[in-house]
């Protein structure tokens, strides 16, 4: 759907919630579920990180697709769906980093549900936050403006604004105030009819927090 480079690091968002991140010969896969087609070698992962169980951030036929041969991938530890190969089940507040870094890269699994939807409730589903190089990516999965935001760092945030059972415009504004990242990047949305508008988005950020850079993949 469309890329940027940071410090570096290769960001593409894929569409909905599935994002490839790049630095240097290592390439990671977040809930890769709209892939192009032939997939080149190049874009294999050597790390999948899966949010939640729902088709749309856990799909199968995707997660095949993309994984090398002897790809590392993070699943919630309640995912009913088995996984071959290296698959590690994993709880928020898991932090896979110095002796459990994998593959040279820091993993903190951090909260990510609805506070009101059975659709998404806690415990169910994480979000990510990834050490790449010099820099620090929170992805949030889905989920709400939760209060365990406010504890969380990151130079660049992926923010759901679908406003079905996750956060909307407004409120992934706040979440962006209270993460305060250098870039911010808007995802979940244009798929399941989504009227979830990033330039709605975008205009919210620059007159609320205008030192966050709004980048529309």
């Amino acid at each position: 759907m469309g890329n940027i480079t940071i410090d570096n690091v290769f960001i593409e968002w894929l569409g909905y919630a599935g994002f490839m991140i790049k630095a240097d010969d290592l390439v990671i896969h977040i809930d890769p579920y709209i892939l192009p087609d032939p997939l080149p070698l190049e874009d294999m992962a050597d790390i999948i990180l899966i949010t939640h169980e729902h088709e749309h951030h856990c799909h199968p036929d995707s997660i095949r697709k993309v994984r090398k041969s002897n790809a590392t991938t993070l699943i919630p530890e309640n995912l009913s769906l088995q996984f071959r190969g290296d698959a590690r089940r994993v709880i928020e507040g898991d932090s896979l980093t110095g002796e459990l870094t994998i593959k040279d890269v820091g993993v903190e699994v951090v909260p990510a549900y609805s506070k009101e939807s059975p659709c998404h409730a806690r415990g169910e589903g994480v979000g990510y936050v990834v050490d790449v190089g010099d820099l620090r990516i929170y992805h949030a999965g889905d989920t709400d403006l939760i209060p365990e935001m406010n504890g969380l760092y990151a130079d660049v945030a992926l923010l759901p604004i679908g406003g079905t059972f996750t956060m909307n415009e407004e409120q992934a504004t706040e979440a962006t105030m209270m993460l305060s990242p250098k870039v911010v990047i808007p995802m979940h949305y244009g798929a399941d009819d989504s009227l979830a508008d990033p330039k709605k988005f975008r205009e919210l950020v620059n007159e609320k927090a205008p030192a966050v850079d709004v980048v529309i993949l």
